[in-house]
């Protein structure tokens, strides 16, 4: 159920919805005050300017952390389902950006974990209602849900592959090449076949770099099945025009245009 109260309804619509010009004011406002809070974290860790400003970081990020502090505890009284937005995706990444403050009063390098503020700009796409990136962002979303079965069968074959070269690879090489351990070997099965090729461990005799060119050649064949799965699904979803309307029941973003009833918990909208 929406909040009943008026107090409350009226900052849920500002806080929560971007329909309105307060609701994309404070949005806005809110994606400046995350860039900057980033922007903060960023420079302190650079060793010259932390000597020289460490004072003014520490403030400026206490001064970010009570704001983001005092906006998450607004989120969580304006809205009637409370723990639906604590353990919502939003709920979740806004708490994470006020802890690592709190939590470097006891653990020392702590507050550089507050770089995880910059998923909330994840939210630009409502403020400003750029829809198309949203109805792409729901096609990929949609297609990748789709492709999980095959993608986890394709990585469990990948998975046995690596262990059956690794274990080749060192029978064929040994120690003596660099292949102390079959999970050593796996690892460089691993780096030959993502075609990364770090080169700390190469085989010596004429079988294993034949083995070796077999991996690099198959790298790129394995690298692009993922990707097709992908793309086939994606060419299969329907690309159905989303708004900027958040339930108030669930949180949940990416209704159809004009949707009377959320898609994730049926909660009917007011229009």
């Amino acid at each position: 159920m929406p909040p009943k109260n008026t107090l409350r309804k009226k900052l849920y619509t500002i806080i929560f919805e971007a329909e309105t010009p307060a609701g994309k004011a404070f949005d806005i406002v809110l994606l400046v005050l995350i860039l900057a809070s980033v922007a903060v974290v960023t420079l302190e860790s650079v060793v010259s300017l932390r000597r020289d400003y460490l004072y003014i970081f520490v403030t400026l990020e206490w001064i970010f952390t009570i704001i983001f502090t005092v906006e998450y505890l607004l989120r969580i009284y304006s809205t009637s389902k409370p723990f639906k937005y604590i353990f919502s995706f939003f709920g979740v990444v806004d708490f994470l950006s006020i802890v690592p403050t709190y939590l470097s009063l006891f653990i020392l390098g702590s507050q550089y974990l507050l770089v995880v503020r910059v998923l909330r700009l994840i939210r630009i796409a409502r403020i400003f209602k750029l829809t198309r990136f949203i109805n792409e962002g729901q096609v990929l979303s949609n297609a990748l849900r789709a492709s999980a079965t095959k993608i986890a069968v394709f990585l469990g074959t990948v998975l046995l592959l690596v262990v059956i070269i690794g274990s080749a690879i060192y029978i064929i090489e040994g120690a003596a090449n660099g292949f102390t351990s079959i999970p050593k070997s796996i690892y460089w099965t691993i780096v030959t076949l993502t075609t990364v090729g770090y080169g700390d461990i190469a085989p010596k005799t004429a079988l294993g770099q034949v083995l070796a060119s077999f991996v690099m050649i198959m790298g790129y064949g394995i690298i692009a099945v993922p990707t097709g799965i992908v793309t086939v699904e994606m060419s299969r979803s329907d690309k159905q025009q989303v708004a900027t309307q958040v339930c108030p029941n669930c949180h949940t973003e990416g209704h159809p245009l004009g949707a009377h009833f959320c898609y994730n918990c049926g909660f009917k909208f007011d229009r």
